[in-house]
């Protein structure tokens, strides 16, 4: 038995740029179901209404993701977070305390490469996905 991503959910305050657009349209190759959000209060009524056999993959920016991931992280839905930030270095420091936060990137490629790579991973396993470290985008 294997667990299907059954949703990735993507929370910045600046989710509907052409950047995010283009990472969106990649992302939808490996799963068709991509929500975004700009509210984090929306997003976490979101991810805790989804039922605890959904598998999410949440991408955050920096600042939202330090918010919100404290009160997500234990949830059995969220089955691994990426932190698309400018400054890796400060958003590890926070990051490395929640083993569901498989990476912090800074480069959209990467992110996209990260994911793509842990799903195929995922795909035959049971259980979260391995952790591992990746960059994010900056924070405004």
């Amino acid at each position: 038995m294997h667990l299907d991503i059954s949703c990735i959910i993507w929370l910045d305050a600046n989710v509907n740029t052409n950047e995010t657009r283009n990472a969106e349209q990649k992302l939808t190759s490996i799963i068709n179901h991509f929500e975004k959000f700009q509210d984090k209060g929306q997003c976490q009524k979101y991810i805790e209404k989804r039922s605890e056999k959904d598998r999410l993959v949440i991408i955050v920016s920096g600042q939202l993701g330090k918010e919100i991931v404290p009160s997500i992280h234990n949830l059995q839905q969220v089955i691994s977070i990426y932190v698309y930030c400018m400054n890796k270095e400060i958003n590890e420091q926070w990051a490395c305390r929640f083993v569901k936060v498989k990476g912090v990137v800074v480069q959209l490629d990467e992110l996209i490469s990260r994911i793509t790579t842990d799903h195929n991973i995922q795909k035959t396993m049971k259980g979260p996905l391995p952790t591992t470290t990746v960059t994010a985008h900056a924070d405004t």
